[in-house]
């Protein structure tokens, strides 16, 4: 039999609950446990689902790796290039890659009767993959690009919709100036959708691509740039060497260059951002282990004080010190565990009511999403809960070392 177990069981299930000083401080050190460990899930859970919420948005817009015959995108005014089926083709068949497909992108002005807009047209070919706009919709519906016409039908965002007053069905007229002269062309909204991300969302329609061809003058062979999608962002740079290998260096039959870009390169402002919430994580985590542990390290003192005479006893009956330190020690690790049972229900309590009903908002003007966004995985769950774990085992076993400095004789008599 364990007898050191044993005891702190007894200590620890008395229904008696310990003295009056000890019961105050249990709490405490409880609260402080299940506090710290609620708020290193939530912050866990929400600095990866901002992440990767405004990560898959930019990756909805510009996908993980662009091949475009330019490095300067700033205008939106693509130079063109050869789309070679074979290359498509080999492309596609890297196993980490999911689709690819072809765009083309040209600035205009949508002009309304009340207002006007500047945006950019996104021009797409039959190829395109509409998962992220579909999942983004709030009214009608996309479009399907054909060969034999160009499709007036574009999807705007709600943004621009609220902009200039246009629903589902409206036509409208956009601007284009194309070598020094403006060009017009009639466009019928087909669909509206809304990502919560202004920054794009007032800027983007996305339409048939053949209208850029013909507003460029470009053979019917040629885009604006070519978009890879893959399965696993994680594995983006793996696949951006292989496909560098494929098209990297290479130029195309009027001697445009391939040049290669992850969505990384694209956005390296918005992506340094994100990294730099990696770093809050850590101190939060680290202050939330700090309080907790010291909250906890307080509750051992005091269960140690309070049971000084206990202490002197078991000395006296010749119980060393090592097994004396581990009763406290397996008595601490029941508060560690309660606390922890706390903290989980109610960080993962928060996080379900916040991810079902979005109750705390956000400016997207400044954050990129509306409201707070969760994403939590049972790994992760583990790895905070298993850390806390080892970081409390770890801050206890210093301070329970105070018993080897009790004196049988003295103890015995203490009350």
């Amino acid at each position: 039999m364990n007898f050191e177990l044993f005891i702190a069981k007894r200590i620890h299930f008395s229904k008696k609950g310990g003295k009056m000083v000890s019961r105050p401080a249990v709490r405490i050190a409880i609260g402080g446990i299940a506090t710290g460990l609620a708020v290193m899930i939530l912050a866990v859970a929400i600095v990866i689902g901002f992440k990767q919420e405004v990560r898959n948005k930019l990756i909805g817009f510009g996908s993980h790796i662009q091949i475009s015959a330019s490095f300067n995108n700033q205008t939106y005014e693509t130079e063109p290039l050869v789309a070679d089926s074979s290359l498509i083709e080999k492309i596609a068949a890297i196993p980490q890659v999911k689709h690819v497909q072809q765009f083309a992108t040209q600035p205009g002005i949508i002009k309304t009767d009340e207002n006007f807009q500047g945006i950019v047209l996104k021009g797409v070919d039959k190829d395109f993959d509409w998962d992220f706009f579909q999942s983004n919709l709030v009214a009608g519906n996309t479009f399907q690009v054909v060969d034999s016409v160009s499709e007036k039908s574009v999807i705007i965002s709600q943004k621009i919709s609220n902009l200039l007053q246009l629903h589902v069905g409206d036509d409208f007229l956009t601007y284009f100036i194309i070598d020094g002269k403006v060009r017009v062309r009639p466009f019928t909204v087909q669909g509206i959708y809304s990502t919560g991300f202004n920054e794009y969302d007032k800027l983007f329609i996305i339409g048939d691509i053949k209208h850029i061809r013909r507003l460029n003058n470009w053979e019917e062979n040629q885009v604006g740039g070519i978009e890879i999608l893959i399965n696993d962002y994680d594995d983006l740079d793996n696949a951006y060497r292989q496909v560098f290998d494929i098209a990297g260096n290479r130029f195309d039959e009027h001697g445009s260059s391939y040049v290669l870009r992850t969505i990384k390169q694209i956005n390296p402002q918005i992506f340094g951002w994100l990294d730099l919430l990696d770093i809050n994580v850590v101190i939060i985590l680290g202050l939330m282990t700090l309080v907790a542990g010291f909250t906890m390290i307080s509750g051992l003192l005091i269960l140690i004080l309070e049971r000084t005479n206990m202490i002197g006893i078991l000395k006296a009956l010749g119980a060393d010190n090592w097994s004396i330190r581990k009763i406290f020690l397996y008595h601490s690790y029941f508060l560690v565990g309660k606390g922890m049972i706390i903290g989980n229900l109610i960080g993962l309590l928060i996080c379900y009511v916040q991810n079902r009903f979005g109750i705390i908002h956000l400016d997207p003007n400044t954050y990129y999403v509306d409201t707070v966004p969760i994403y939590l995985t049972i790994p992760s769950i583990l790895i905070i809960n298993a850390g806390t774990l080892i970081a409390s085992i770890l801050m206890l076993t210093g301070p329970s070392y105070i018993i080897t400095k009790i004196s049988p004789a003295k103890s015995i008599k203490f009350e």
